[in-house]
């Protein structure tokens, strides 16, 4: 309806002004010709040129005129165009369908399951060798002197047992820093003197010259201990023994394994 609405006003608004136009152009006729016919002419130039401008206006009266037609027949076309649009639209309604609602099955009651005895525990458990040995005999029994030799075995059997387990070993993995007198040490033998260095507990590892500056380098040296044979003091002391080669030995790094 609104579109009807500004078209219709369009319309008429062209329509209007297409009339104004028209009405001026007869006015305008009409004062040329009152000019003419007051004003008498002079020559027949002047007849002529009067002529040619009432041809004229006729000319364009006409074209006016034709104008004014073809734009209300195609006010007319439209306006029916519209009623057909607006009767489809008022008789044709869209009827809106809620979407599908998915219905879910039904839950299945649910089903107990039988319920099942607890296991019985066992009587006798798996033991360690460790447990398997009675260290304090039966109370039950009166204690003799077959009881009595009996016990002492086993407690023998057990120290014995006990002493062959090995012992977990403490082991540290030591990074050291040995730094030479000058830059004319000879590194090479330097790291030989350190190698050299042997005791129970103390596995070498690899090594690396580092620049400590003024093309002095250092030996950086890696290797594995057990701490319960071999102490950072004593193998700082058996490498600085080197006096010739040695300055001084730094532990750059010390981790346990």
């Amino acid at each position: 309806m609104c579109v009807w609405f500004f078209v219709h006003r369009q319309q008429e608004d062209g329509a209007s002004t297409i009339l104004r136009d028209i009405a001026r152009a007869r006015e305008n006729i009409q004062k040329s010709l009152a000019g003419s016919t007051a004003a008498a002419p002079n020559s027949n130039g002047d007849s002529s040129d009067l002529q040619a401008r009432v041809a004229n206006l006729e000319h364009e009266n006409q074209h006016l005129h034709k104008v004014v037609k073809d734009l209300q027949l195609a006010i007319s076309k439209l306006e029916s165009r519209i009623g057909v649009l607006e009767k489809n639209a008022t008789s044709e309604k869209v009827e809106l369908k809620p979407p599908p609602v998915c219905k879910l099955p039904a839950p299945e009651p649910s089903r107990t399951l039988p319920s099942r005895p607890a296991p019985q525990l066992k009587k006798e458990e798996e033991e360690d060798d460790d447990d398997d040995i009675d260290l304090f005999g039966s109370d039950d029994e009166e204690e003799d002197a077959e009881a009595e030799r009996i016990r002492e075995e086993r407690l023998k059997q057990y120290a014995e047992k006990k002493s062959k387990k090995p012992g977990l070993i403490a082991k540290s993995s030591i990074l050291l820093d040995v730094k030479p007198w000058d830059d004319e040490t000879d590194m090479a033998k330097l790291e030989e003197c350190v190698r050299s260095v042997q005791m129970d507990g103390l596995l070498w590892g690899s090594s690396k010259l580092v620049p400590v500056g003024y093309g002095i380098k250092k030996l950086q040296i890696q290797c594995v201990v057990e701490d319960d044979k071999v102490g950072t003091d004593i193998l700082e002391e058996e490498i600085t023994k080197f006096e010739d080669y040695v300055q001084s030995v730094d532990i750059a790094a010390f981790n346990k394994i």
